[in-house]
């Protein structure tokens, strides 16, 4: 089968750093569904383990966690799913990607593909809403469906989202949006990225350029009562301190290269961390909530209450359209998913 890997960890612009090879077509295991792909999303975890996990010598590695595709067939004790369902899903960590023309899957982490996308809208969506969801709902524990019940001891939820306009971004101000009373505010930095967050659903937009606090003030919201920080978080760390109101929640996906924690004390503030991989590479009791939750963003998906956060299209999945797609995706500034589709 058609595959796109790399053999030793090389910068974006180097012609080897990811290349076409062929591979054996993958053997599903008891639990696990065999896909053929059709579509494909980039996130920077791809990018990161590109830079940073050199594949043992002579072995080839196959990025790719964001998948939407047809079963071809499914491992003996698979109960969700069968020949011919359309799924999508964004896998697990430590198992082979997903940039090949088949891909193995524990079902445990499939959801039903919305019936109203396309394969590549519908690839742009589920590491992000995975992500997303659990870092809403159940890192910072916003409640679903809360509403102000206009008790002034009850005080409204504000979501400060730093990085709005991203992959995670675009789905997470929709997610509480729609889904939560909180008031949301989304950071972009470039009038084309603000305009996306608003189109979105953010009730505010202010720029992280500049200092968190004069932007806060400017729409009248001093502090807010959640974080979700997708990017630079060291950066703005100080700033988000400030900002966030006594006993708050900080909330964060990256990867900061350090924090002062102590600095949370004085407020009662608390720290979360999301990483979706956590349920697959532990084997958790409760994996199977992922295929539970891309069930329903699916639905409400074909609800018309979420729409796909794909940003561009990159042509056919290949190793050149991949290396232009990881490229974007370092530069910081691409706004939604890049989506690939077919090979």
């Amino acid at each position: 089968m058609k595959a796109i890997a790399y053999y030793q960890s090389l910068p974006i612009d180097h012609p080897e750093a990811l290349l076409d090879i062929a591979l054996a077509a993958p053997t599903p295991g008891p639990h696990d569904l065999l896909v053929e792909v059709k579509a494909i999303s980039v996130n920077p975890v791809d990018t990161k383990i590109r830079r940073n996990v050199a594949p043992a010598n002579g072995e080839a590695k196959v990025l790719g966690w964001d998948v939407a595709g047809v079963v071809v067939a499914v491992g003996d004790e698979v109960r969700h799913f069968r020949a011919g369902d359309q799924v999508f899903y964004a896998g697990a960590l430590d198992r082979p990607g997903a940039n090949s023309e088949l891909h193995v899957v524990d079902e445990r982490l499939v959801g039903r593909m919305p019936g109203s996308l396309d394969f590549a809208r519908a690839a742009a969506l589920p590491l992000t809403a995975i992500t997303a969801w659990e870092l809403l709902f159940e890192r910072l524990q916003i409640a679903e469906n809360h509403r102000h019940d206009g008790n002034p001891n009850n005080a409204q939820q504000t979501l400060l989202i730093v990085g709005a306009a991203g992959g995670v971004g675009s789905i997470l101000v929709q997610l509480a949006r729609q889904l939560t009373g909180a008031t949301v505010i989304g950071t972009a930095s470039r009038p084309e990225t603000q305009a996306w967050v608003r189109e979105l659903g953010a009730h505010h937009v202010i720029d992280h350029s500049q200092p968190l606090a004069a932007e806060l003030a400017r729409i009248g919201i001093p502090q807010v009562t959640h974080v979700a920080s997708l990017t630079n978080t060291d950066q703005h760390f100080e700033q988000l301190v400030e900002a966030l109101a006594p006993q708050g929640k900080l909330g964060l996906i990256d990867d900061p290269a350090q924090l002062d924690v102590v600095k949370l004390k004085r407020k009662s503030l608390s720290l979360h961390w999301e990483f979706m991989y956590t349920r697959s590479l532990f084997q958790t009791e409760d994996m199977s909530e992922q295929h539970r939750l891309l069930n329903r963003v699916s639905q409400l998906i074909d609800d018309g209450v979420l729409k796909t956060t794909l940003g561009e299209h990159y042509g056919s999945i290949n190793a050149a359209n991949l290396r232009r797609a990881h490229a974007q995706l370092e530069s910081g500034t691409s706004r939604g998913k890049i989506v690939l589709e077919g090979f």
